[in-house]
């Protein structure tokens, strides 16, 4: 006789107890960044770190609500989720309404609730895009249970009518920095669909010419790729990235980050004794912050702590068995390993510098929640894994 247990109510202490440890560590590099004597002086009023722990108590509470409700409940809501995130992106375009519709440094990002703050459409929609994109596959997969190359590409056209126009909105904005993110949800969705390997390649090859297109777009025709590819300001990461000692001004970042990474040695300065100064040390360049003050050894436990996280996600991921909760987790991987990888890679010069922030450590409110009700998807498929005596 076969014995069932259900988990449901069982809570994974494991992940919790490494998002503990990241929630201490982003208090403690918040709070040594606002030290430095070289910060903002308008900043310094504001108390970053409380405004963390709040950000984080309330990210608790998603994670909270996220797990009440059984998540194969989001499988059939979830063009309704998806539905309502275009709405919101759609009225960032049309400017509606207006009195609401914010711009900073020239996007069209976000959306300014009086009493809440700045709310960015582009960050639940990242969320609601790996709920829909994971219905899809599974409502595919049942549908078609022997796979011809037909059915392959079927898949892949309605995985990308589904992914293009929240991308090409959150594009147009601009934002470089969630396009790329959503591009990597995309991609680590794909990867687990059971789309045949030769398809996959074959996607990427597309994107590699797409890739060297541009690149001969630019040399070939600078003013075009200016005027309709690329803002200025993006092309400046990239003179700043490729030559950042030859831009002085484009390059400034990067260097201050080398700098500050590069002095802390092995061991570091030690708590609230970084000398060196760079911009968004709280935010984008927190690593730096973290590399500078604790060294080699300092950074490399954040990293480790970043591939525990992932590894334990991964491992709830195998471990589901339902398809639906695997593709969910897949989604999360794949968004927060991106993430992880594109802001260290911009910090030590690795990759081109975007407004792509380190996931649960970087100072933000929005960008914070997002990444713990991501992580609420993942400990409510883990919570709801059944269990039987012979698996």
């Amino acid at each position: 006789m076969e014995k069932e247990r259900t988990s449901q109510y069982q809570i994974d202490f494991t992940l919790l107890g490494i998002l503990l440890l990241l929630a201490i560590t982003s208090c403690l590099a918040i709070s040594t960044a606002q030290a430095h004597p070289d910060f903002p002086e308008k900043l310094k009023a504001i108390n970053f770190v409380a405004q963390q722990v709040k950000w984080y108590i309330v990210g608790l509470i998603a994670i909270a609500g996220t797990m009440v409700i059984d998540f194969d409940r989001y499988k059939q809501i979830s063009w309704y989720l998806y539905g309502f995130a275009m709405i919101l992106l759609l009225g960032l375009e049309l400017g509606i309404p207006k009195s609401l519709v914010l711009t900073i440094k020239g996007a069209t990002a976000w959306y300014q609730i009086p009493g809440l703050g700045n709310f960015q459409p582009s960050e639940i929609m990242k969320l609601f895009i790996i709920i829909v994109l994971s219905r899809i596959i599974v409502n595919h997969n049942e549908k078609y249970h022997i796979r011809t190359p037909r059915e392959d590409l079927l898949l892949l056209a309605k995985i990308f009518g589904a992914s293009l126009p929240p991308l090409l909105l959150i594009a147009k904005e601009p934002d470089l920095g969630n396009t790329m993110v959503m591009t990597a949800i995309i991609a680590s969705i794909i990867l687990v669909s059971g789309i045949r390997w030769r398809f996959i390649l074959g996607l990427t090859g597309i994107a590699v010419t797409a890739g060297s297109i541009l690149v001969y777009i630019y040399f070939a025709h600078t003013a075009f790729f200016k005027a309709h590819i690329l803002k200025e300001y993006q092309l400046d990461r990239f003179y700043g990235w490729l030559a950042p000692y030859e831009y002085e001004t484009q390059g400034y970042q990067l260097r201050q980050a080398i700098l500050a990474t590069g002095s802390g040695e092995l061991y570091g300065k030690g708590f609230k004794n970084s000398e060196v100064y760079f911009p968004e040390p709280h935010t984008d360049f927190i690593f730096t912050n973290i590399a500078e003050q604790y060294g080699f050894i300092g950074g490399s436990i954040v990293i480790s702590l970043f591939f525990l996280l992932i590894y334990r996600m991964i491992h709830i991921a195998l471990e589901s068995n339902d398809p639906f909760g695997s593709y969910l987790c897949a989604g999360v991987i794949g968004m927060i390993t991106f993430q992880v990888f594109q802001n260290i890679g911009m910090t030590i010069g690795i990759l081109p510098i975007t407004g792509i922030t380190l996931p649960f450590l970087s100072y933000g409110g929005s960008a914070l929640l997002t990444y713990m009700i991501a992580i609420g998807f993942v400990l409510n498929v883990r919570s709801r894994t059944k269990k039987f005596m012979f698996d």
